[in-house]
């Protein structure tokens, strides 16, 4: 049987838990932190895209998901945000860690709670089979968003 939903989105917060951690211990000098600035701006935007198409949207559709669709969405917002200010920042200036550090505890902090959370409101919600299709679904759309994305 096809991975499920959660299993799809689980193998992406797991690479961005590890480009953060790279992110973060990554020598000021040379190319290395823009490089993976740009790997995490890439994961994030594609993840989030197609999380948003393909379990936030069938959340936001039932009552009991709103709240926490609305409060997931959020946070995106808040990642979002956060990213643009750190692409707009030195990678060699001082600010610039502080900046990662911000942008690495707020996705640490969503993924998390979209684990013990999100994830359970949701798996209530959804049937098994809905599962299963909207997983085919995300990973589709997020190969295509990376590939877009990437471009830019």
């Amino acid at each position: 049987m096809s991975a499920n939903i959660y299993e799809a989105l689980r193998a992406s917060h797991e690479l961005q838990r590890s480009l953060c951690r790279k992110l973060l211990r990554a020598a000021p000098q040379g190319e290395r932190r823009t490089q993976i600035y740009r790997e995490l701006r890439i994961e994030l935007a594609a993840h989030a895209a197609a999380e948003e198409r393909f379990l936030y949207a069938p959340m936001l559709m039932d009552d009991m998901g709103l709240d926490s669709s609305r409060h997931a969405l959020a946070e995106h917002h808040e990642i979002d945000e956060l990213v643009e200010a750190l692409g707009k920042a030195d990678p060699q200036g001082e600010r610039w860690l502080d900046k990662a550090k911000s942008l690495s505890e707020e996705v640490h902090h969503h993924l998390r709670e979209e684990e013990r959370k999100f994830f359970q409101i949701s798996g209530k919600i959804l049937t098994e089979s809905q599962k299963h299709r909207l997983a085919t679904r995300y990973l589709k759309d997020y190969e295509r968003m990376k590939g877009v994305l990437a471009q830019k």
